[in-house]
C-alpha cells in the first residue's frame, strides 16, 4: 500500500510541476503577445502621424486610421488589465473602418451605387450588435473575473 501512495505522491508532484510549466508558457507567450500587438500599433501610429506632418495635409481618411490606432491600443491595454477582449472594441474598429472606406469612397467622388448601401448597412448591423452586447453585458453582467495569477475575483462592475 506504501508503494502505491509513494507512486501518487510522484504522479500529483509531476502534475503540479506540468501545470505550472504549462501556465508559464501560456503566460509568457500570452504577455509578450500584447507587448508586440501595443508596440506595433503605436508604430503605425506614430508612422502615421510623421507621414500627414510631412505631407503637411491630413485627410479625414487619416484622422479616422489614428481612431483605429487610438481603439487597438485601448483594447491591448484593457486585455491587459483584465484578461478579457473588449468585443465591443472590435465592433467600434469595424465601424470606424467603414466608416473609413465609405467616406474615402464619397471624397474621391465614386459615383453611388449598391456598394455603398452595403457598407452603410454593415455599420448599422454592426451598430446594432453594439447594442446587443450593452443589453446583455448589462441584463447579465459577469460576476467571475480570472484574476492574472488565475484566481477568481468578483466583479460588481458591469462592463
Amino acid at each position: 500500500m506504501d508503494k502505491l501512495n509513494w507512486a501518487d505522491k510522484v504522479r500529483k508532484s509531476l502534475h503540479s510541476s506540468a501545470d505550472s510549466i504549462g501556465n508559464l508558457c501560456v503566460e509568457a507567450f500570452h504577455y509578450s503577445a500584447l507587448f508586440g500587438i501595443g508596440a506595433i500599433t503605436a508604430y503605425a501610429a506614430v508612422v502615421t502621424f510623421l507621414r500627414m506632418l510631412g505631407e503637411g495635409s491630413v485627410s479625414v481618411d487619416d484622422i479616422l486610421l489614428l481612431f483605429i490606432y487610438l481603439e487597438l491600443g485601448a483594447m491591448v491595454g484593457i486585455y491587459f488589465k483584465t484578461n478579457h477582449m473588449p468585443i465591443r472594441f472590435l465592433l467600434y474598429v469595424a465601424i470606424t473602418a467603414l466608416t473609413r472606406l465609405l467616406i474615402g469612397d464619397v471624397s474621391h467622388h465614386k459615383a453611388p451605387d449598391a456598394g455603398l448601401l452595403y457598407v452603410c448597412g454593415g455599420i448599422l448591423l454592426l451598430a446594432f450588435s453594439i447594442l446587443v452586447v450593452r443589453f446583455a453585458s448589462y441584463r447579465y453582467p459577469s460576476t467571475r473575473n480570472i484574476g492574472p495569477s488565475g484566481e477568481s475575483i468578483l466583479d460588481d462592475k458591469v462592463k
